[in-house]
């Protein structure tokens, strides 16, 4: 291993009554690619902001490499002292010059000249960019880099990261940013801090290992203190696995999808039957809108049907806001026609975390100062509702205002989701949360009833959620596409596909495969529909007990039991659906 060019030895940060962290020991060699992971509230940002040296510890030591030129890219940069974007890129330490913001800057199609004041999020970003990589750093940190980036810029600067030949370390909500760039992981978790020489891409099968052994090892010792400081890395774990279940379920919703698009931008559903027609709850009919002499939209039709998982995407500027607010109806098309069925009820999250007064508490917040949550017609008690949402039961008393911005917008997503609605829009909703609590919004959405139209520049989330993309160009032109992210590129790479005399060649006998089910899995594909039922019957009971108000304090050993019984219940319940759906799978292979 090189030496590392810059390091903390026995680091510790007070924050509070108590330590944030103690006893850190972290490098960082001169070419090392590394994802910093850790839940919203670990430290991550100011672990960063400890590296670059613009706060002091109060205890351990830094050490670097004389003539290392180390570059922080913040969250959140302060924009306010400034005129101009230019302004605000030349004012650094080591500032560089201004042709060599420039550069930058015209690749990632920035105007510098820009007023700072008037400037959106997504030009800020990337002007805190042009001013980084300007600077033509030896270590560069970087905090949520893609936040705020279109597609393309996202494309733009994992090509720059790719080819950079320093250090970096990313924080970042991004996957597939991680996974394509990432060689190493630092894990900051409860204080303390891990390494290991995988990039992100190994990282959930690492924690994992992780986590059950820090299990096994509490029940060996037989505490229960301990089991009850594991339940959100079991409850993680447990989440991933069942995700992979809905990951099929969204595999078929999306062959079913597919079956009913035509060619090109074009849905097929204008000649739908009316078995279609009764499903559809938003209806789009030549279409278009443009803004002056610019055309945003132009001949779109589709049809969104009940359970569609809706995705829209392309470059700022493209049309996605207009997109969404055409199919919400809240704005009209120039013309065409937009239907909406009479029984839209929907809900809107776009981040707006200002709505949450900081002056009320979380418990004023989801259950108006009492101790049940009325969730979509059932009554939780608030404890076991925070958890779902990966919240310690403590925080109940805690007032907004101390709440990290991702915990707020966790916070934000408990209490929309408690309505009861059957539309669900969300604009850009992955800002500001960490791995765990997009793994949780993934499984919120895969489990809602109705129907949701999602904006997200996220590509890893889009593709494990999203049953048909809308891609939109700038043009007016929109690429109606069954799948995520990954097959809306796919198709923007090649367009008009040909098969070529190779590809139409005779292609070799499959591998010989068994021609039926084996005695046991045919048993289990014909029981378990019926278990699953069974399973959804004893559920329903245990939550209608749980229901009536006085459970809580008049029968306190009797509430915890049936809360007990119901996650077991609902574990079962996913293991079983699991197994049916590999078997199901099996069986159409099989033909």
């Amino acid at each position: 291993m090189a030496a590392p060019i810059l390091s903390y030895e026995g680091l510790g940060l007070v924050q509070g009554s108590g330590w944030l962290f103690q006893d850190l020991d972290i490098y960082v060699g001169e070419r090392d690619r590394l994802a910093l992971i850790g839940r919203n509230g670990a430290g991550k940002t100011t672990l960063l902001k400890l590296l670059a040296g613009q706060i002091d510890p109060d205890k351990g030591k830094r050490v670097i490499v004389p003539g290392t030129h180390v570059v922080i890219l913040e969250q959140e940069p302060d924009f306010s002292r400034f005129a101009t974007l230019m302004d605000f890129a030349v004012a650094a330490p080591d500032a560089p010059e201004e042709f060599e913001v420039a550069a930058i800057a015209d690749q990632l199609g920035i105007d510098m000249s820009r007023t700072a004041a008037s400037a959106s999020g997504g030009e800020r970003r990337r002007a805190a960019l042009a001013r980084a990589l300007a600077q033509n750093p030896d270590v560069l940190l970087l905090d949520e880099p893609t936040n705020h980036l279109d597609l393309a810029a996202i494309d733009w600067l994992e090509s720059w990261l790719a080819r950079y030949t320093g250090a970096f370390v990313a924080i970042s909500h991004d996957r597939t940013f991680l996974t394509r760039l990432t060689r190493q992981t630092l894990w900051l978790d409860r204080g303390s801090i891990r390494r290991k020489e995988i990039g992100f891409g190994g990282f959930e099968e690492w924690s994992d290992a992780v986590a059950a052994e820090e299990a096994r090892a509490a029940q060996r010792l037989d505490s229960k203190l301990r089991l009850e400081a594991h339940w959100l890395e079991r409850g993680v774990t447990a989440r991933r696995k069942r995700n992979q279940g809905r990951l099929e379920k969204l595999k078929e919703m999306r062959a079913t999808r597919a079956a009913m698009i035509g060619g090109p931008g074009v849905a097929k559903l204008g000649l739908a039957n009316d078995d279609v027609r009764s499903k559809s709850v938003i209806v789009a009919e030549g279409v278009s809108k443009s803004f002056g002499h610019r055309v945003i939209i132009k001949n779109f039709d589709f049809r969104v049907q009940r359970g569609d998982r809706i995705g829209i995407v392309g470059a700022n500027g493209a049309g996605k806001s207009t997109m969404l607010k055409l199919l919400t109806g809240e704005i009209q098309p120039d013309s065409g026609q937009i239907t909406l069925a009479p029984t839209l009820d929907g809900i809107i999250i776009d981040q707006q975390r200002s709505l949450m007064s900081p002056d009320k508490t979380v418990r004023d917040i989801l259950a108006d100062g009492g101790d049940w949550v009325e969730v979509r017609g059932v009554k939780k008690h608030i404890q076991g509702y925070l958890k779902e949402f990966l919240f310690d039961p403590g925080v109940m008393e805690a007032s907004v205002g101390a709440l990290s911005g991702g915990e707020r917008s966790r916070l934000l997503l408990a209490r929309e989701f408690a309505r009861e609605s059957n539309l669900l829009v969300l604009d850009e909703p992955t800002n500001d949360l960490d791995l765990e609590t997009l793994d949780l919004l993934q499984e919120v959405i895969a489990d809602y009833a109705g129907t949701v139209l999602l904006v997200s520049h996220d590509r890893d989330f889009l593709d494990r959620t999203v049953t048909v993309t809308l891609g939109l160009d700038g043009t007016g032109k929109v690429d109606i596409v069954a799948g995520g992210y990954a097959d809306w590129e796919a198709k923007r790479v090649k367009p008009n596909s040909v098969k070529t005399k190779a590809s139409t060649a005779a292609a070799p006998p499959p591998p010989t495969a068994r021609k039926k089910l084996s005695y046991k899995d045919q048993r289990d594909y014909d029981l378990l529909p019926g278990r699953i039922e069974a399973i959804e019957v004893e559920m329903a009971a245990a939550e209608t007990e749980l229901s009536d108000g006085t459970l809580f304090t008049r029968d306190h050993a009797k509430f915890t039991a049936l809360t007990g019984k119901l996650e077991k219940l609902r574990e079962e319940k996913a293991a079983a659906e699991d197994r049916w759906l590999a078997l199901a799978e099996e069986v159409e292979a099989l033909g």
